[in-house]
């Protein structure tokens, strides 16, 4: 009865410190974070502008339409920077799917499928 009850307790701890996970298709920009907060920026400057920033290291997020910033994230570990997948289309707006972990008001992305947006 106790490793029955002692698993049941461990099963729902698992439970509940899963994060809030969903699948999303998000459209917006991709956009150097830095410009996104301190220039409040609602669109990029240039494909120029925002391809510096990230090969000097500040991370691309994509801006969604609705104003939410979408921080793009690994979901292997060790985790590794999304700007290579990312610059291919700074500064363009996209379309993105993917899972979205959102945590303290903040909203992640692994990106599954991105591509520029038609029009």
């Amino acid at each position: 009865m106790r490793i029955v009850w002692m698993t049941a307790l461990a099963s729902a701890l698992v439970l509940m410190a899963s994060p809030d996970v969903k699948t999303a298709t998000v459209k917006g920009y991709v956009i150097d974070s830095a410009c996104t907060f301190t220039k409040n920026l609602k669109k990029p400057v240039s494909p120029d502008c925002a391809k510096a920033c990230a090969k000097a290291g500040s991370p691309l997020v994509i801006l969604a339409d609705d104003g939410a910033i979408y921080w793009p994230i690994a979901e292997a570990m060790p985790a590794a920077s999304q700007n290579e997948k990312l610059l291919p289309f700074a500064a363009q707006r996209v379309v993105v799917s993917g899972k979205v972990y959102e945590h303290g008001g903040s909203k992640a992305l692994v990106i599954e499928k991105i591509e520029a947006e038609k029009k």
